[in-house]
């Protein structure tokens, strides 16, 4: 039987380069660009964390939290984005843990509500996030769907 956990990046900071190539081979992103948002993090420079799902010690599953996920709404802060789980780890309900966990972690700091940009329909209501505006990405020809959470 598989066993997970979930982390944030400040409970495993020796996790940073590895979390970053992850990230970066799930979203093409420049592993420099993740490192230097994962500093931030973990100088506490910002409370827009980094959160991981360990299957052992592999990276099974992860999300961050960015001020704007490159799209118009620049009021609409802070943003959950890069949510992704490995094609064999998917079913298993540890995107939603993972969202959960954000959810009241940045409740507990006074961060309310988030936000995240997404094409899913019917994905995200299942752990309490509403859709709310259709908003258009940077570069993007398409408007996309923004959804929040209280």
């Amino acid at each position: 039987m598989n066993e997970y956990i979930i982390i944030t990046l400040r409970e495993r900071p020796e996790l940073a380069s590895i979390a970053a190539e992850w990230f970066h081979s799930k979203w093409g992103i420049p592993t420099k660009a993740y490192l230097e948002c994962m500093q931030a993090y973990l100088s506490e420079e910002t409370e827009n964390g980094w959160y991981l799902c360990l299957n052992g010690e592999n990276i099974v599953a992860g999300l961050r939290v960015i001020d704007n996920d490159f799209n118009d709404r620049k009021d609409l802060t802070p943003n959950v984005c890069a949510v992704y789980t490995e094609d064999e780890h998917r079913k298993k309900g540890l995107a939603g843990k993972l969202l959960n966990r954000v959810v009241g972690d940045m409740k507990n700091k006074g961060i309310e509500p988030l936000y995240l940009i997404t094409d899913h329909i019917g994905f995200y209501e299942r752990y309490g996030w509403e859709f709310l505006c259709m908003v258009q990405g940077d570069d993007e020809p398409e408007m996309t769907r923004m959804y929040i959470h209280r």
